[in-house]
Order: C-alpha cells, then sequence, then structure tokens
C-alpha cells in the first residue's frame, strides 16, 4: 500500500493504516510495534505499544484531531506507508511516535544464510 501523495485522506487508508494511525493520535509519545502483511500492518497479529508519559506536565492524553472523522495525511503519515509498502512479509516494525506523528521507524527482517 502506497499512500501515493500528500493529499492523501485518512479515509482512503486501508482499515489497518487507519488502526495504526489512531493508535499514534491516542498514545501521542511512545512506540508501536508490529508485523507486516502485503505491505501494511498486520491486523491478525498481536501489536505492543509502550507510552512515554511526561511526569513534569506537557500534554499526555491524545491529541486533539484524534475525534476527526477524516483528516489529510500529514508528510510524516505518507513517508511511513511509503516504507511500510516496500517491506517483505513478516518484518517487525517498530515507530517511535512524538507529538502523535511518526518519527522514526526500526525495521528487522530475517535474511537469508548465504
Amino acid at each position: 500500500m502506497s499512500a501515493g501523495s500528500a493529499n492523501e485522506r485518512f479515509r482512503g487508508v486501508p482499515e489497518a493504516c487507519r488502526r495504526l494511525l489512531r493508535l499514534m493520535q491516542d498514545m501521542n509519545f511512545g512506540q508501536i510495534t508490529f508485523r507486516i502483511r502485503q505491505g501494511a500492518p498486520d491486523a491478525g497479529q498481536p501489536w505492543r505499544t509502550r507510552r512515554t508519559v511526561k511526569l513534569t506536565g506537557g500534554h499526555n492524553g491524545p491529541r486533539p484531531e484524534a475525534d476527526s472523522v477524516d483528516f489529510e495525511l500529514r508528510t510524516e503519515h505518507v513517508a511511513l506507508f511509503d516504507q511500510l509498502a516496500q517491506l517483505r512479509d513478516g518484518a517487525c516494525v517498530t515507530i517511535e511516535i512524538k507529538y502523535g506523528l511518526p518519527f522514526i521507524i526500526e525495521i528487522e527482517q530475517e535474511q537469508q544464510a548465504a
């Protein structure tokens, strides 16, 4: 799945990607780990989350846009979906979330022995 362009809309992405976007908005800060299937998060496998909480203030709750029915995807969303679309089935992805947006992704894939 490739998001295509920066003006892609939330409603236009597959369900597993919409679930990921909502989870990022709800977490605001933290990490999400999941497996890839057909270029998107595998909704059939368990996902792991790790929430980061700021103890001395700051906004620890969901992003304000988490209640939006539809919205334009940000450049970070499009870049994330483009990266996921290139991965083989079974790859393990961990996304670091800052301000409800993907900031860094780590990709773990098995390599064939030489």
